[in-house]
């Protein structure tokens, strides 16, 4: 008789022995793409519960009332900043960078009309200033540059409309006590709140990446129907569940993110924004993703990321295959390995963006 498995939940073993027991009822066992699609119509309203997005839309629906703050000419393209009312009470405030007029190579179907890329940031307190490439001294300068930080900015260059906003707990949506003293965030105490509501961070991101959407239809010069998300570290997780949730997301390139729960924010010590209540027993994050098939999907990562280790990635992306190839199209799912560590990699985005847009895959509404 095999011996037992050891059960023992002692600290040091907790996640593992839990995952291991785990029944994970949402987890993707399908082999066709009814079966995927059938899986996906289940999973993605549990998972759109478990993040609290739910609670947030029952707060009942409200105006974007849009507000401008400023234009800034920025030499090969124009920066604009605005603000939108996500949920009753509360505006997000954002840059959209759009390439100066004319038709260029990322021009979409209507005149003037392109693709576009939003860019959630990872941790900082400059939140979307640095993907806008801009910086306050030279250390900044320096990070920004080395860590190719300006998503919004390639984003522009490769002609497409950009828009980077601020992300709750950062910049701008810390609490007050935390800008007066200049903390990088207001996550621990913004997710312990949104917990007692049976809310998260993460959900009220995401949510706040849908009415960025919402803001993108009335613009003349976005083609809604393609739409990339894009960002690095909790960019990277913004990016992959706003995907999985919002099915007008055509494209999803999550980068220094994509792994397995376990390995990565079940392993270390992680900021509490990470965390949504019940998912791991339900899923995994291959799991998450493959709600995101048969849209593309491009996992970014560093080889020597010690927050998302590679090994974990790799096991990560081999369900993920699975599920991709059930779906009927394997050749949509990705990964691009970095040889550095938590960072994004802009050289293995960009070529694969413009594949898929050039495509037509980043429908509105594509998966199921």
């Amino acid at each position: 008789m095999a011996a037992s498995p050891d059960r023992s939940l002692i600290p040091d073993d907790y996640v593992h022995v839990l995952a291991s027991e785990a029944p994970r009822p949402n987890a993707c066992r399908a082999s066709t793409p009814a079966g995927v699609a059938a899986w996906q119509a289940a999973f993605r309203p549990r998972l759109r519960s478990l993040l609290g997005i739910d609670r947030i839309a029952a707060r009942g629906p409200c105006d974007l009332l849009p507000e401008h703050a400023g234009t800034e000419d920025c030499g090969d393209h124009i920066r604009e900043e605005w603000t939108i009312q996500s949920e009753p009470g509360f505006r997000v405030p954002f840059f959209l960078l759009r390439p100066k007029d004319g038709d260029g190579e990322g021009a979409g179907p209507a005149a003037g009309q392109r693709p576009l890329v939003i860019t959630p940031h990872g941790h900082g307190k400059a939140g979307k200033r640095t993907y806008a490439g801009l910086w306050a001294d030279e250390r900044e300068r320096r990070e920004l540059e080395e860590g190719e930080r300006d998503v919004a900015v390639q984003a522009v260059r490769e002609g497409y409309v950009a828009i980077a906003p601020d992300v709750r707990a950062f910049a701008d949506l810390r609490l007050r006590q935390d800008r007066e003293r200049d903390a990088t965030s207001s996550c621990r105490t913004l997710q312990m709140h949104a917990l007692l509501f049976g809310r998260t961070l993460v959900g009220e991101r995401v949510w706040d990446v849908s009415r960025l959407i919402d803001y993108a239809g009335t613009r003349p010069e976005i083609d809604a129907s393609r739409i990339v998300v894009t960002g690095n570290s909790g960019g990277g997780t913004v990016s992959l569940f706003a995907a999985a949730c919002d099915l007008r997301i055509g494209i999803a390139v999550p980068s220094s993110y994509f792994c397995t729960f376990e390995a990565s924010i079940g392993s270390i010590h992680h900021c509490e924004c990470n965390y949504v209540p019940g998912l791991l027993a339900e899923a995994e994050m291959y799991d998450v993703a493959g709600l995101i098939a048969p849209r593309p999907f491009l996992a970014v990562a560093g080889r020597h990321d010690p927050i998302f280790p590679y090994p974990a990635v790799q096991e990560a992306f081999a369900h993920l295959q699975g599920i991709y190839a059930a779906a009927g199209v394997p050749e949509h799912c990705r990964l691009h390995t970095g040889e550095g560590g938590h960072r994004y990699y802009r050289a293995g985005v960009w070529p694969s963006v413009r594949q898929w847009l050039g495509e037509g895959a980043a429908s509105a509404g594509a998966g199921a």
